[in-house]
């Protein structure tokens, strides 16, 4: 007999919030839990999985995010993706992104989308063997009460997050704002109210202010405290932030895993278009290092003679 189905639930969680380059990158992950599953997703991954699951930042870094890459390859072969065939890293990040191509590229200009969508060289890194255990991961989660249904990623490129600065919003807020995005349109999918986990935002207490897409709307504050925030939204369900979300929250990490990802994708094709032009360019991870430094310093001249805006490229008031 089909155990009972006890709701829809999604973890929400970002990536590259403190970069000075590339995208900072928020996920939502939903699974169709029964009550058994409910449980399984609100704490962190056991036994063999927690090999392959867990807080992304230490479980992948800067050139070796094989195992993330094999998540969002099973997730999106699943059917959790905008399509399930994806062939190429291309196509798998535009399964994955919320927004389709030309959305994805409308804030930039013509003649910059060879930076930050030039997807030459890509290659899928992640052995074939690896993929089938993440299958086999998931098949178990399903026979335990967990079903992924959608993966969505919202791609804040730096220009975007340069205009969203300019207009007064920080980082925080965009991340919280994608986030409610990300929920809204995954709870219209789900055709009922949902239960929302995401990783704590900017260290906050109280969301009530700071709310965006949800602003103006009906809510219950339930809790607010330094590790867990939590409302209750007619219409929408009930939506917590909490520390550390990404190692104690199964949903939540998969959402970094498949972030962490994408944003590696999305760097990378920064990289690799300056190291067509420039000779030995080393490659950067666009955090706050020596050399992502360099690599600024190094492009300079280049990005001048491409009419690079540098909105388009840096972040203003990155930290």
């Amino acid at each position: 007999m089909e155990k009972a189905t006890a709701g829809f639930r999604i973890g929400a969680d970002e990536n590259g919030l403190g970069p000075r380059l590339g995208p900072m990158l928020v996920t939502a992950v939903m699974a169709r839990v029964t009550e058994e599953g409910a449980a399984i997703v609100g704490r962190k991954p056991r036994g063999g999985l927690a090999e392959r699951l867990g807080d992304s930042k230490a479980m992948v870094a800067y050139g070796d995010v094989g195992l993330a890459e094999a998540w969002a390859r099973a997730l999106v072969e699943r059917g959790g993706g905008r399509r399930a065939e994806a062939r190429t890293p291309d196509e798998l990040a535009h399964a994955i992104a919320s927004e389709d191509r030309a959305e994805l590229r409308a804030a930039c200009p013509p003649h910059v989308e060879a930076q930050c969508w030039g997807a030459e060289g890509e290659a899928f890194t992640a052995p074939a063997e690896l993929v089938r255990t993440i299958h086999a991961d998931l098949d178990r989660l399903e026979k335990k009460g967990v079903t992924i249904v959608a993966v969505r990623s919202e791609v804040l490129c730096a220009k975007r997050l340069n205009e969203g600065l300019a207009a007064g919003k920080n980082r925080f807020q965009m991340d919280l704002h994608a986030m409610e995005r990300l929920i809204l349109s995954m709870r219209k999918d789900a055709g009922q109210d949902v239960q929302a986990v995401c990783g704590k935002v900017g260290g906050f207490g109280k969301y009530g202010s700071a709310f965006g897409p949800l602003g103006g709307r009906m809510h219950m504050v339930l809790e607010e405290t330094r590790a867990r925030s939590a409302y209750m939204f007619p219409g929408v369900g009930e939506i917590a932030f909490v520390r550390d979300g990404d190692a104690t929250d199964l949903l939540v990490a998969l959402s970094s895993m498949v972030g962490k990802w994408m944003r590696e994708i999305l760097m990378g094709r920064i990289v690799r278009h300056y190291q067509a032009i420039v000779p030995d360019l080393r490659g950067a991870s666009g955090y706050h290092d020596p050399v992502t430094a360099a690599f600024v310093e190094a492009t300079r001249v280049t990005r001048k003679k491409q009419r690079v805006p540098e909105e388009c490229f840096e972040r203003k008031g990155a930290e």
